[in-house]
C-alpha cells in the first residue's frame, strides 16, 4: 500500500495534468483574439493566466523544489498584452506543467518536509507542491468560466454525471408520491 506522502504526490501530478487538459480544451475554443481579451485594465485575458500558471509552477517546483535557476519574470505575465499565439501559450504551459510532474514523480517523500523559498516565503516541499495545485486550480477556473462567458457553451467537463443526482428522501414520517 502506498503511502500518504505517495499518495499526495500522485494526486498532485495527476491533478495538474488533468487542469492542464481543461486548459487546453478551452483554448481549442478560442481564436487569440478571445484569448488575449481583457474585460478591463484591472482583469487580465487568459493568454495573461496561462503565462502566470507556467510562471508559477516553474517558480515553486521546478525552482523550489528541483532547485533550478529562478528565471520567472512575474510582472512581465501580466502586462502581456497578445504576442503569444494559443499554440505558443499552450507550449509553454505543457512544458511547465510536465517538467514539474516529472519533478514530482521522481521526488523521494522524505523530501516533502525539506523548507524551500520561493518567492521569499519559506514553505516546506509538501506546502509548495498545495500552493502550486491549489493555484494552478483557482486560475484554471478562471480560464473556464471566461471561456465559457466567451462561446456560451457547457465545456462538458461534468458530462459524466448527468443523470446520477438522486433527489434526497422525503423528510422522516412522509410518504414519497
Amino acid at each position: 500500500m502506498a503511502s500518504s506522502e505517495q499518495l499526495f504526490l500522485e494526486f498532485s501530478v495527476k491533478k495538474l495534468r488533468q487542469l492542464l487538459s481543461r486548459i487546453h480544451a478551452c483554448l481549442d475554443k478560442l481564436d487569440d483574439s478571445r484569448i488575449w481579451l481583457r474585460e478591463s485594465d484591472n482583469s487580465n485575458a487568459i493568454g495573461n493566466l496561462c503565462l502566470h500558471l507556467a510562471g508559477n509552477v516553474r517558480q515553486w517546483i521546478l525552482h523550489g523544489v528541483d532547485g533550478q535557476p529562478d528565471t520567472r519574470a512575474r510582472d512581465a505575465e501580466f502586462a502581456a498584452a497578445g504576442g503569444h499565439s494559443r499554440a505558443a501559450l499552450l507550449s509553454h504551459l505543457d512544458s511547465a506543467v510536465e517538467q514539474a510532474c516529472r519533478v514530482l514523480e521522481h521526488l523521494p517523500p522524505e523530501q516533502l518536509t525539506l523548507i524551500i523559498r520561493p518567492q521569499n516565503y519559506d514553505a516546506t516541499v509538501l506546502e509548495g507542491i498545495f500552493h502550486v495545485v491549489e493555484h494552478f486550480a483557482q486560475h484554471t477556473g478562471q480560464i473556464i468560466y471566461a471561456t465559457k462567458a466567451l462561446t456560451g457553451e457547457d465545456l462538458g467537463f461534468y458530462r459524466h454525471l448527468a443523470g446520477t443526482v438522486q433527489p434526497p428522501p422525503p423528510p422522516a414520517g412522509q410518504e414519497t408520491p
